[in-house]
C-alpha cells in the first residue's frame, strides 16, 4: 500500500527500521508527501484568480489526498496536473525551492503556512483546517535532529522520486473520488485502468512503509464498505490480504484489520484464515476494551457474546451445522446471563435460519422471532423474519394474496425506516414468488422496479449499490425469462454485466454461473445437440446437485437410455421429498410419466400425472399446473379421447400464451393442432374441411414459436404434419413445399427414436 519507500518516511517512532513503539499511538506524522499536500493547500489559498472549474476539481481532490496512502512525487504531480496545470507548476516550484534550498526554507514554509488561513473560518472548523493544524502540531513537536531528518527525506522525495521505476501503477479498483468529474474524460482509458489516488505501490524487494492511524482506518473503512456494497470495486482477495498483512506487521493488535481479513477470507471460502482472523479480532477487542463490566453492555462480556455468535454464523456459512448449533447455544447462554435481549434476538434469528438450512420446519421459531423483535423495536430483524415466513409460506403453498399482503406491510416499514437493503431483498423475493407461481409478466415488472430503484443509502466511493445478492438474483431471473422467449442476444448482454459485477471469486458468482449453465443446457436440448448438453450437466452438478441430477435424467431420456434415467429420477424424488422441494418433485413426476409412456403404455402414467396435478394446484404453481394438464391432454389423445384432450388444452392455452415460454407455447399449440386433426378425421364431411383448415392455422402459429427458438426437431415434426394436412386438403404445391422442408431437416438431424406420434 505504501507508495514511498520506507527510507523516505520520517517516522519518529522508528529508528533504523525498527519500531520502538506502537505507530498508531499518534494519529499522524509529517512526511514529505504531506508537505506536498500542505503546499497544494497553501497555493490554492494564496492563488486568488482561479477558474471555477479548476477550483472545483481541486476541492474534490483534497479529501482523498489527505486520507489516502502516501504517493510518490511523480504520482502526486500527475494527479494535480489533471485538475490544474498552473497549480501543479506552482506546487512543484515551491517544493523544489525547499528541497534545493536550506533547512530554514522548510522552516519558513511552516511558519507562513497558518497566515494564509488566519482569516478563514474553514481553518477552524473544516477537515482541511483540522489536517493543517495536526501537521503543524506534529511538526512543532519534532526535535532539531528530527526536523533535519525530515528535511533530508524531503530532498530524497523530490530528487529520487522521479528516478524510481514503478513496475505497476495503482489499480483501477481504487477510484480518485466518489463523484465522477468531467476532467476524467481527458484521461486515457489505459491510464484509468492503472492509476489511482488511494492505492499506489512500489514493487520492490524492500519493506513497505507503515500507514498512520488515520490512513489505515480510512483504508479499512473504504475496503469494508466496498466489500459490502460493490465487491467488484474492492481490491482482489490476494492483494487485499497482502495490504492487511502489511498493516498487521506494524500493529498486530489492530482489531479492525483482523476483521477485514475475516471478511476477505470469506470471499474465497477459506475456512482456516477466516476462523483465525475472526478469533484474533475478538481477542484484540478484549485487549483494547479497557475497563468494562464483564457482563454489561460494554466490555469483555458483550464482545464475547458476539464473538461466539459470529463464530456460529461462520460455521453456518460453510455448512458446519453441528458446530454452528453448539456455538449458538453458547451465545444464547452467555446472552441470557447478561440479560442482553438484542443479542438473544440475533441468536434466535440465526437459530431459525440454521433450522431452515438443515431442512427442518422452523415456522414456529420464525414466528416467535418476529414477535420478540417487534416487542423490542428491532425492525430489521422483524422484517427479515417476516420475509423468511413468506418464503416458507410460498414453498408450502399459501395463497399469493396473503404472501404479498405480508410483504406489502413490511415494505411500508422499510420505506419509513429507509432500509434500502431490505427493500431490495423484498423486491427480489417478490420477483422470485411471481416466477415460482408462473406469472412471468409480474416477475419482469418487479425485477424492473428493483433495477430502476434509486438507492436510499448514501453512496460513497462511486458505489452504485448493484452488487448485492438481491440484484444478482433479479438479473438471473431476467436472463432466464429472456432465454425462455428466445432472446439469447439479450441474455448474453445480461450475463456480460453479471460477470463484470460479480467476478468468479465473489460470493454471489455461483448464482449467475448456475443460471448461465441452465440456459446453455436448455438451448442445447432444444436444438437437439445432446453432445453439447452433456458437459453442462457435469458443471451444473458441481454447483447444485439436485439440478444436476434432473438435467442428467433429461439428457438420458432424450438419448433413449430409459433405465438409467428412471433410476436417477427415483433417487432424485427421494431427495426432494426429504428436502420438501415441491417444484422439483412435480417435475420429476412429469419426467417419470413420460418414461412410462415409452415403456408401459400411456395409461400407466396417469396416476403420476394426477398426483402432480394435485400437488401443483395445492401449491398454486400455475406454470407447472399448465404443463401437467398438457401431459394429461396428450395422454388422453393417445388413449383415443381427442374431445377431452382438446378441452383440457383450451383450458390452459390462455395461461400458457400469456406467461409460458416459447417452447411451452409451441408445444401447447402443436398438441391442440393434433387434437383438431384427430377430430377432423371423425367429423362429418361438411365440417371436416373447416376443422382441417383450423388445424393448419394452429400449426402455423406453433411453427412461429419454434422457429424463434430455432428448434429444428420440433420444426421437423410440424413440417411433417403440415405436409400431411395439405395432402388431405389437396394443396399439392404446399404439400411439396413442407415435404421438402421436412426431408431437409430429417437428413440434417440424427434420428432420436422419438417421433411426433409418441411425444408431447
Amino acid at each position: 500500500m505504501a507508495s514511498v519507500h520506507e527510507s523516505l518516511y520520517f517516522n519518529p517512532m522508528m529508528t533504523n527500521g525498527v519500531v520502538h513503539a506502537n505507530i498508531f499511538g499518534i494519529k499522524d506524522w509529517v512526511t514529505p508527501y504531506k508537505i506536498a499536500v500542505l503546499t497544494l493547500l497553501y497555493e490554492m489559498s494564496t492563488t486568488k484568480p482561479m477558474a471555477l472549474l479548476e477550483r472545483r476539481r481541486l476541492n474534490k481532490l483534497i479529501l482523498p489526498l489527505q486520507q489516502g496512502a502516501d504517493l510518490t512525487l511523480e504520482q502526486f504531480v500527475k494527479i494535480v496536473e489533471e485538475c490544474s496545470l498552473r497549480m501543479v507548476n506552482a506546487v512543484k516550484l515551491r517544493i523544489f525551492l525547499m528541497a534545493d534550498g536550506e533547512l530554514q526554507d522548510m522552516e519558513h514554509f511552516f511558519t507562513i503556512l497558518p497566515n494564509a488561513f488566519s482569516d478563514s473560518e474553514a481553518f477552524k472548523t473544516s477537515v482541511v483546517g483540522l489536517f493543517m493544524r495536526q501537521m503543524l502540531l506534529a511538526y512543532n513537536k519534532l526535535s532539531f535532529s528530527q526536523v533535519y531528518k525530515l528535511y533530508k527525506s524531503l530532498q530524497q522525495y523530490c530528487h529520487l522520486g522521479n528516478q524510481l521505476e514503478l513496475s505497476a501503477l495503482p489499480s483501477e479498483d481504487m477510484e480518485l473520488t466518489s463523484n465522477e468529474d468531467p476532467s476524467a474524460d481527458r484521461i486515457d482509458k489505459d491510464e484509468l485502468d492503472t492509476t489511482s489516488l488511494h492505492q499506489s505501490e512500489l514493487r520492490s524487494d524492500e519493506t513497505q512503509g507503515p500507514l498512520s492511524q488515520k490512513q489505515a482506518e480510512y483504508f479499512l473503512a473504504r475496503q469494508a464498505y466496498l466489500l459490502k456494497n460493490d465487491e467488484n470495486k474492492a481490491m482482489s482477495p490476494a492483494k487485499l490480504q497482502d495490504e492487511l498483512n502489511n498493516i498487521l506487521k506494524f500493529n498486530p493488535d489492530f482489531a479492525e484489520a483482523h476483521y477485514l481479513s475475516y471478511l476477505n477470507s470469506m470471499r474465497v471460502q477459506d475456512i482456516f484464515i477466516s476462523t483465525h482472523s475472526l478469533l484474533h479480532y475478538f481477542d484484540r477487542l478484549f485487549i483494547s476494551g479497557g475497563e468494562g463490566k464483564s457482563n454489561g453492555d460494554e466490555g469483555y462480556g458483550r464482545s464475547l457474546r458476539y464473538a461466539v455468535l459470529n463464530l456460529a454464523t461462520l460455521h453456518c456459512r460453510f455448512g458446519h451445522y453441528q458446530q454452528a448449533d453448539l456455538a449458538l447455544q453458547e451465545a444464547i447462554r452467555i446472552a441470557q446471563e447478561a440479560n442482553d435481549h438484542v443479542c438473544l434476538q440475533h441468536c434466535l434469528s440465526w437459530l431459525y435460519t440454521l433450522e431452515q438450512m438443515k431442512g427442518s420446519d422452523s415456522v414456529v421459531l420464525t414466528e416467535d422471532s418476529v414477535k420478540i423483535a417487534a416487542h423490542f423495536c428491532l425492525p430489521y430483524l422483524a422484517s427479515l423474519g417476516i420475509q423468511s415466513l413468506v418464503q416458507q409460506g410460498a414453498k408450502q403453498g399459501m395463497a399469493a394474496n396473503k404472501l404479498l399482503d405480508a410483504l406489502r406491510g413490511t415494505d411500508i416499514m422499510h420505506w419509513k425506516q429507509s432500509l434500502s437493503e431490505l427493500i431490495e431483498i423484498s423486491l427480489a423475493q417478490t420477483t422470485s414468488i411471481w416466477r415460482m407461481y408462473g406469472k412471468s409478466t409480474m416477475a419482469r415488472q418487479q425485477a424492473q422496479l428493483l433495477l430502476n430503484m434509486n438507492s436510499l443509502e448514501p453512496v460513497n466511493f462511486s458505489v452504485q449499490q448493484n452488487n448485492t445478492e438481491a440484484f444478482a438474483v433479479t438479473l438471473c431471473h431476467l436472463s432466464e425469462l429472456h432465454a425462455e422467449q428466445g432472446l439469447y442476444a439479450v441474455v448474453a448482454d445480461i450475463m456480460k454485466h453479471l460477470k463484470q459485477q460479480f467476478p468468479p471469486h465473489t460470493q454471489h458468482a455461483k448464482l449467475w454461473m448456475l443460471c448461465d449453465l441452465k440456459i446453455q443446457f436448455e438451448k442445447a436440448m432444444n436444438d437437439g445437440k445432446y453432445h453439447l448438453a452433456e458437459p453442462h450437466v457435469t458443471a451444473i452438478s458441481a454447483l447444485n446437485s439436485t439440478e444436476g441430477l434432473y438435467r442428467k435424467a433429461q439428457l438420458l431420456k432424450a438419448l433413449n437410455q430409459t433405465s438409467e434415467a428412471s433410476k436417477i429420477l427415483q433417487q432424485l424424488q427421494q431427495q426432494c421429498e426429504k428436502s420438501k422441494n415441491t417444484e422439483m418433485i412435480i417435475r420429476v413426476m412429469l419426467a417419470s410419466a413420460e418414461l412410462h409412456w415409452d415403456s408401459s403404455g400411456f395409461a400407466s402414467g396417469l396416476p403420476l400425472l394426477l398426483q402432480a396435478l394435485a400437488l401443483s394446484r395445492q401449491h398454486n404453481l400455475q406454470s407447472l399446473t399448465s404443463e401437467t394438464v398438457l401431459h394429461l391432454a396428450f395422454t388422453q389423445l393417445m388413449l383415443g379421447i381427442p374431445e377431452q384432450a382438446l378441452a383440457l388444452v383450451q383450458d390452459v392455452l390462455e395461461s400458457v400464451l400469456a406467461h409460458g415460454s416459447l417452447i411451452d407455447k409451441g408445444r401447447a399449440l402443436l398438441l391442440a393442432a393434433r387434437c383438431q386433426m384427430t377430430l377432423a378425421g371423425t367429423a362429418a364431411q361438411k365440417h371436416r374441411l373447416t376443422a382441417l383448415e383450423q388445424a393448419v392455422h394452429t400449426l402455423e402459429e406453433a411453427a412461429v414459436y419454434f422457429s424463434r427458438l430455432d428448434c429444428k426437431e420440433r420444426m421437423r415434426d410440424i413440417h411433417y404434419l403440415q405436409a400431411r394436412l395439405h395432402h388431405t386438403l389437396g394443396n399439392v404445391s404446399q404439400r411439396n413445399k413442407y415435404a421438402m422442408l421436412f426431408r431437409l431437416l430429417d437428413q440434417e438431424l440424427p434420428s432420436s427414436g422419438m417421433t411426433v406420434v409418441n411425444r408431447l
